[in-house]
């Protein structure tokens, strides 16, 4: 056991008087996790989203610019759909580097968890720019499918196509591995989506390879393809979004919480956990079991070491609120009060 964590039980051999010393500071000056430290930590996760956002929006306008000028010259609608999707991916940073920057201000009475939501509001907004690129590929593929028209400059498409492959693929490798690092679902989301972005440039060498071989209608065919691909990011993004939106997390986060808690000394029982994202940080609610001939000092104590120890080994966790209940004496409904409020749902 690490010599950081001070339990009630072991009080680093400091006795009983330091152990209510401790708890009631606690009770009356901030914990220091729940003060700079994790403002601190916010702050530095929201800076490092912003850098990788601002880093692989210029790599993505720069692909999707290189694309344009091909388009002009080759009326490739396969591609025009690749660079309609890289540039809708680029969109993305926006409405989320807007979140990290507004999931940055400290609560507020009317915001009493903080601005970190803002970031599942951007997430719609991913969502809506996705559609609207899917919408706009599919169009001009359906309409060069009724019109059908020869491609020019097929080595320039295919130079094109790599272009987008090789930019796509190393943002997307950058959001992930940050967005993993940081706790950010809507930034892995997003490194996913520029992932997809990626094989779908790909597929335009399909399509120039047909028009080399004399198959004009093969650069429209791709172009739908590759609007379906848009419509699977679709589906993936939307359903990652509505997760969030509906505070579901990892089980596995769950066992481990649950785990964590049950090893503390002093808990006696673990009740109900529950566990939420609030942008890109975890906060949890967790009821114990504990000694019933406890003083409240005692049982405080407890409680703090519980949150102390769920801070310090759950990934991503910056607060957590911990109800304490007596398990006893025996027979003993310590909430009937509450019964017919709980059940009432």
């Amino acid at each position: 056991m690490s010599d950081h964590f001070h339990t009630p039980g072991d009080g680093h051999g400091h006795g009983h008087g330091n152990r209510v010393v401790s708890a009631v500071r606690h009770a009356f000056t901030p914990h220091s996790h729940d003060s700079a430290d994790r403002t601190d930590s916010a702050f530095e996760s929201s800076s490092r989203g912003l850098r990788v956002l601002g880093v692989s929006f210029g790599v993505l306008v720069a692909a999707a610019a290189v694309q344009a000028v091909i388009v002009a010259m080759s009326g490739s609608v396969a591609l025009l759909g690749d660079s309609l999707h890289n540039v809708a991916d680029a969109l993305t940073a926006v409405p989320l580097a807007i979140a990290f920057s507004v999931g940055r201000r400290r609560a507020t009475r009317r915001f009493t968890y903080g601005y970190g939501r803002a970031e599942d509001l951007a997430g719609i907004l991913i969502v809506a720019i996705i559609a609207i690129s899917a919408a706009l590929a599919g169009y001009a593929a359906i309409t060069r499918l009724v019109h059908p028209q020869d491609v020019r400059a097929l080595g320039w498409v295919a130079v094109a196509a790599m272009v987008g492959f090789l930019a796509n693929e190393w943002v997307a490798r950058y959001r992930i591995k940050v967005g993993r690092e940081i706790g950010s679902a809507a930034l892995v989301a997003d490194g996913l989506h520029a992932r997809a972005d990626g094989f779908t440039s790909l597929a335009v060498l399909l399509g120039a390879a047909g028009s080399a071989l004399g198959f004009p209608i093969a650069d429209p065919i791709v172009g739908l393809l590759i609007t379906v691909a848009i419509l699977y990011v679709l589906r993936d993004a939307a359903r990652e979004i509505g997760r969030r939106l509906m505070d579901a997390v990892d089980p596995d986060l769950i066992d481990e919480a649950e785990h964590i808690v049950a090893s503390t000394p002093g808990v006696l029982g673990v009740g109900s956990i529950r566990l939420r994202w609030i942008g890109h940080a975890l906060h949890a609610e967790v009821e114990i079991m504990v000694g019933h001939e406890l003083s409240l000092v005692d049982a405080h104590a407890v409680a703090v070491e519980t949150e102390h120890r769920l801070i310090h080994r759950l990934s991503r966790l910056r607060g957590a609120t911990v109800h304490a209940d007596p398990d006893g004496p025996e027979g003993t409904d310590h909430h009937a009060a509450l019964a017919r409020h709980r059940h009432a749902a």
